[in-house]
């Protein structure tokens, strides 16, 4: 069995941070980059492993900002003090599934190549069964008092 690992990273400013765990090696891991206009204007491209863990976490109060575009059904986790996208969640039957933006983390070298992801041809139904079959479960997200 793989030991496991956490990646950590963040937005630019520190304010919106995460870990992300996984036994996977990272490479194996082959970032999606998604073709919506949003993710190719942020440069995003995903990670996740459903059998792992992710937390995300609001460093100061009122910094973290969702997102939603398209079908409106993810909520892209975005610093609204200096703007990166560091990942995207969507809530079904009372869980929280996510994944990472992959460019967001500490020392991403070393994942394998990109390949690149289309789920705007996907319906809302297919885009769900994709997302729950595909991102991390269970995922927290953390804000600090105001």
């Amino acid at each position: 069995m793989t030991e496991a690992e956490t990646f950590r990273g963040s937005c630019h400013c520190g304010r919106l941070s995460l870990e992300f765990t996984t036994r996977m090696p990272a490479a194996d891991f082959h970032p999606r980059a998604c073709d919506c206009s949003f993710c190719c204007k942020h440069g995003a491209a995903y990670v996740s492993d459903p059998e792992g863990w992710l937390s995300i976490r609001e460093n100061e109060a009122g910094s973290r900002r969702e997102y939603r575009q398209g079908a409106e059904i993810a909520r892209f986790q975005v610093c609204g003090h200096c703007g990166v996208l560091i990942a995207v969640v969507f809530e079904h039957e009372g869980r929280r599934y996510g994944a990472v933006n992959a460019r967001c983390l500490d020392g991403h070298s070393g994942f394998g190549e990109s390949v690149l992801a289309s789920p705007q041809r996907l319906n809302a139904e297919e885009k769900i069964a994709r997302w729950r079959q595909a991102w991390v479960p269970d995922v927290t997200v953390t804000s600090v008092p105001a």
